[in-house]
């Protein structure tokens, strides 16, 4: 710990914790066109070995799939959404 920082332990439930950003904040994640079935069943087959970019509400639900991370940042924008990235 840096000198002058202080560490706070907070108690927070599992349920709590899954719901934390609910609404408000989404991320975006790059993933590969062999990933979007198992993400959204009911889109159209896509060539394989796309990278493609998903954006997630804060509980991991899938929102949307885009071919760029500008536009995964405009839907979530348009859906008043704080994005973050996942690496």
């Amino acid at each position: 710990m840096n000198k002058g920082s202080m560490a706070y332990g907070v108690d927070i439930s599992r349920e709590a914790l899954a719901h934390l950003g609910d609404g408000q904040i989404a991320y975006i994640k790059a993933v590969r066109s062999e990933d979007v079935p198992a993400m959204f069943p009911q889109a159209p087959a896509i060539a394989p070995g796309l990278q493609l970019f998903s954006l997630h509400a804060a509980d991991g639900t899938p929102i949307m799939v885009t071919d760029s991370r500008e536009a995964a940042v405009a839907n979530a924008w348009s859906n008043e959404l704080q994005t973050l990235s996942v690496h």
